[in-house]
């Protein structure tokens, strides 16, 4: 049985250590991930590959050509979704809170959908689905002004609101929309990596992200015990609230527009970190990014093998994980 002293020990041991192992493991999963398929590579093969960048014959332009694209873009929105669940679990003091539920995610589904029954593609289908984000974006944050200001409660019925809205208009355009385009939508709105937009502006966004939150982390410490407490300590509480809701509308708008509408990572993810982690944002933040890369990146080699050579969508993988992860948190609340 182990004494109280070695329990005592052993959280600040995990926390020291915790990014370090985290980067760790997502360095294995993509090469993990680069190295399983229906053209297996070796390991020494992957090594000679990512190295020398040499030709490399069938595996050299599938793992650069195919794989690592729709491995960086999975590891980069699987990341910037936890980023955002954490900024939204601070900015609504709930720590069941997701980062599509102020509506972002429903606008850029919207947009989506609409580029797609219009025949769009490439750069103009993603600039119609970020399009739909910020829109939605921009209705919750007007329409929730009020006497108040923009309290946590008066954004979280505005964002339901518009997401049942966007809903609405997504199984209208589903109802209306032809055979041909009909399966590319539903995978979409499942997420599916296999189709993901080049990964470069995910990775950019993930990185501005993350280095634009870590020096906010000690505000928003003290925002996450009140806003009184917060004003007292010199915290600017209305000014921290904006910059906290943006930066998520935006990390998510980009994610959903990469990868579509992926499920649960930004509510499980924040939450399993901040139970092993603490609620020191300095640390969570950081660790919750690299911990949603992990996480999708782990699904999306899954939904790719597990009944190759067909494929999942990853959407489905993250909501089989999420729903039972979910409840277990539920209750472990109650």
């Amino acid at each position: 049985m182990q004494s109280p002293a070695s329990v005592r020990t052993r959280t600040p041991r995990l926390r020291t250590l915790a990014l370090p192992l985290l980067a760790i493991g997502l360095l294995l999963s993509i090469a993990l991930s680069l190295s399983l398929g229906s053209v297996p590579v070796s390991p020494a093969q992957l090594w000679q590959i990512m190295t020398t960048g040499g030709d490399a014959g069938v595996a050299g332009d599938v793992v650069l050509g195919l794989r690592l694209p729709r491995v960086l873009a999975a590891a980069a929105c699987g990341g910037l979704l936890a980023l955002a669940g954490a900024l939204m679990q601070v900015l609504l003091r709930n720590p069941l809170a997701d980062p599509y539920v102020l509506g972002i995610s429903g606008g850029a589904s919207v947009g989506a959908l609409l580029a797609m029954a219009a025949g769009l593609a490439g750069a103009l289908f993603e600039l119609s689905a970020l399009a739909g984000a910020l829109t939605a974006m921009a209705l919750v944050f007007g329409l929730a002004h009020g006497e108040g200001g923009r309290t946590p409660t008066r954004l979280l019925l505005t964002g339901v609101i518009v997401s049942a809205g966007c809903g609405a208009a997504v199984s209208f355009m589903l109802t209306v929309a032809n055979e041909q385009s009909l399966r590319g939508m539903l995978f979409w709105l499942m997420g599916d990596a296999g189709v993901a937009a080049p990964p470069a502006a995910a990775l950019w966004a993930l990185a501005i992200g993350v280095l634009v939150c870590v020096p906010l982390a000690r505000d928003l410490n003290l925002l996450a015990r009140g806003d009184l407490t917060a004003q007292t300590l010199g915290v600017p509480v209305l000014r921290l609230r904006l910059a906290i809701y943006l930066i998520a509308s935006a990390l998510t708008a980009v994610a959903v527009t990469t990868v579509g509408a992926v499920g649960f990572v930004g509510l499980v993810v924040p939450h399993l970190m901040r139970l092993a982690l603490g609620n020191d944002q300095r640390l969570l933040l950081p660790a919750s990014a690299l911990a949603g890369a992990l996480l999708l990146l782990l699904a999306d080699t899954a939904a790719r093998t597990l009944i190759a050579p067909a494929q999942l969508p990853v959407g489905v993988l993250t909501a089989l994980l999420g729903v039972p992860v979910f409840l277990f948190l539920l209750h472990r609340r109650q």
